[in-house]
């Protein structure tokens, strides 16, 4: 299928959101668009050096009734064998200096966002911390999603592009 053709609703979008540590913003990514993006997309996160699932990116998610406790921080290599994911989006400027070409790619784009992990303070305010960013990605996610991107591969990178330009 080249990249032009139009996918069938039983062929979702495959979506992978990259970041360093595949601990805070590429997961709330892939639980932001898993939950908003429903059937019409395939979603997974990875990461150049995973650690863990952040605590607080769980309890962020938690607030918003999207539940990540279940995530398991993954490296990029997990994702070689696979079929070419139609859009690798970046959340961290780490990630797209460490991986600025994604070779299983049909589309890559970059959406960097701060680190929340980075932020100092009480447990409360590293949490707001955490929401502020999980609010800026879900405003991405739903712009990104308004532009109905599941119609062809042109239309998904047109929709990212867009929301890259954005940022």
């Amino acid at each position: 299928m080249s990249e032009i053709e139009d996918k069938t609703p039983e062929q979702p979008m495959c979506v992978l959101f990259l970041c360093t540590h595949n601990s805070s913003r590429s997961q709330m990514a892939e639980g932001l668009l898993r939950a908003r993006g429903g059937p019409s997309f395939e979603v997974w996160s990875a990461g150049t050096q995973p650690r863990t699932v952040h605590p607080l990116a769980i309890r962020a998610m938690r607030q918003i009734e999207i539940d990540i406790s279940m995530h398991q921080a993954k490296g990029i290599e997990a994702f070689a064998a696979l079929p070419p994911m139609d859009l690798v989006v970046t959340v961290c400027d780490e990630a797209q200096e460490a991986c600025p070409y994604f070779p299983n790619a049909r589309h890559q784009v970059h959406w960097g966002f701060p680190d929340p992990s980075r932020a100092t303070g009480s447990e409360e305010e590293r949490l707001a911390a955490f929401c502020s960013i999980r609010d800026l990605i879900a405003v991405k996610i739903n712009q990104f999603l308004g532009r109905n991107p599941t119609f062809s591969f042109g239309q998904l990178y047109s929709a990212a592009k867009a929301e890259e330009q954005q940022v």
